[in-house]
């Protein structure tokens, strides 16, 4: 069964500016990081804040960057499936949660066990990627995005 989906507002045209700048910082987030690793993040994120239109296009972008399909579906059961994620990237998305879900707190063993995996620049580079994706989700759940369109 399928309901009709309408997007509330096109954010892209409604704040073109607002736009080029999640761009451009989600651009520069990336820049020098791996590529598989971000978009494991941006999954992650996306499941956490209930994004459809972002998680569609995260696994989507992650498949055809050669991700395979076990890594892709299991990255919301990660702390199941340890040995599916390197050390570095359980700690990427133990990050991902504690930011995500921020009135929790990122506690000082999260930022510790980061730190461990990523130098400095690297995971301010990894914070502005989490920062981003949160920021991506929460325009396209409030504006009603709708998963597989432009």
């Amino acid at each position: 069964m399928t309901t009709e989906h309408t997007a509330r507002m096109n954010f892209t045209k409604a704040a073109p500016k607002v736009f080029q700048a999640m761009i451009d910082l989600t651009a520069a987030a990336k820049e020098g990081l791996d590529h598989s690793l971000v978009e494991l993040v941006q999954i992650r994120a996306s499941q956490i804040n209930h994004c459809a239109y972002c998680l569609l296009m995260h696994t989507t972008d992650a498949r055809k960057a050669g991700e395979s399909e076990e890594r892709v579906n299991l990255v919301s059961a990660w702390h199941e499936a340890p040995t599916f994620f390197s050390e570095k990237e359980q700690a990427a998305l133990a990050l991902t949660e504690a930011v995500t879900l921020l009135p929790n707190g990122v506690s000082d063993e999260v930022y510790a066990r980061a730190a461990e995996h990523f130098d400095e620049a690297e995971l301010a580079k990894l914070i502005g990627v989490i920062f981003a994706i949160n920021a991506w989700n929460r325009i396209a759940v409030t504006t009603s995005k709708v998963p597989g369109t432009a």
